[in-house]
């Protein structure tokens, strides 16, 4: 039997997502399945911020071609790496159960974000995470950092920074969850589309060969991931735009939470919105146009972004 192939970048915490549906593949006894480690231009330019280095999905493209050319059957990847738009050669078959979305500072003195000194140097290469703290400590001096888990780590023991920001989900899965100073609050600080999701990707055109892709799905998350991603998809964002959202399930139904900043944080529009569990991109959508009937498209001009609507 010819072994099934993940596709997966080669960090340590992007391996650890990747083992995480082998082994519950082989728990399904699905039979070999190996790991093909593909070098991403996200990974190849891990010292040039994301911004710079131009296009969508700059964790995922090579591994798309490989998927295309056969080289591997399944890509694994967090769903705050993938484009909104996937064209119609590619779909996402399953969405893992959801980690904890939530953002969380390390700090080298275990300071939080209200006691941070003055002018405290905190790193982080995301515009979202950027411009929500110069809305709540405009004193910071935000500078950019970019690499993988370890590499930031490293950095900020280094005496680069006096504290950086991370995924909560990325630290837990890796078991380093000991090194948060603190968890951020979604109310000030909203996470990035599909943050703590997974997400498994397959070609469109290869669906029926993986019927058993649906034992990894999780219902609930799929719905606020799509939720999510139809509000992105609706104000033509991509992952270097200051917008976060979070959707989740309450009393049966979905709520979407979602904002838009100006990079210096100074403009800030938040809404809210709930909807139907079974039917998360009218949600999705419905919020974006309130957002851009607030004046959300302006703001996101002013970030770099052409908004219709």
């Amino acid at each position: 039997m010819n072994p099934l192939r993940i596709g997966s970048r080669g960090s340590k915490l992007a391996l650890w997502q990747a083992g995480h549906i082998r082994e519950r593949l082989l728990h399904e006894s699905r039979g070999p399945i190996e790991i093909v480690v593909i070098k991403t231009s996200g990974d190849q330019f891990s010292a040039t911020p994301a911004s710079q280095i131009g296009g969508k999905g700059i964790f995922i493209k090579e591994i798309e071609e490989a998927l295309l050319d056969g080289r591997v059957d399944l890509a694994v990847h967090s769903m705050k790496d993938v484009p909104t738009d996937l064209g119609a050669d590619f779909e996402i078959a399953a969405v893992t159960e959801r980690g904890d979305p939530r953002d969380c500072l390390i700090a080298r003195t275990g300071a939080t974000l209200e006691s941070l000194p003055h002018g405290a140097r905190v790193g982080t290469g995301s515009i979202r995470r950027q411009s929500q703290l110069r809305r709540f400590r405009s004193d910071l001096d935000l500078r950019d950092l970019r690499g993988n888990v370890d590499t930031r780590l490293r950095k900020l023991d280094a005496g680069e920074y006096d504290a950086i920001m991370l995924a909560k989900a990325g630290l837990d899965r890796l078991g380093i969850a000991d090194r948060i100073s603190e968890v951020i609050s979604p109310e000030i600080l909203l996470p990035a589309v599909g943050q703590g999701a997974l997400g498994v990707e397959i070609m469109a055109s290869r669906e029926k060969e993986f019927p058993f892709l649906g034992t990894l799905n999780d219902p609930d998350t799929m719905s606020c991931v799509r939720a999510e991603r139809a509000l992105l998809a609706a104000l033509e964002g991509g992952c270097q735009v200051p917008l976060g959202a979070w959707g989740r399930i309450e009393r049966e139904q979905l709520l979407l939470d979602a904002c838009v900043l100006s990079a210096d944080g100074v403009e800030y529009l938040r809404r809210r919105a709930t909807g139907m569990v079974n039917d998360p991109e009218a949600l999705g959508r419905s919020l974006a146009e309130d957002l851009l009937a607030s004046g959300a498209g302006r703001i996101l001009r002013l970030a770099g972004r052409t908004v219709g609507g």
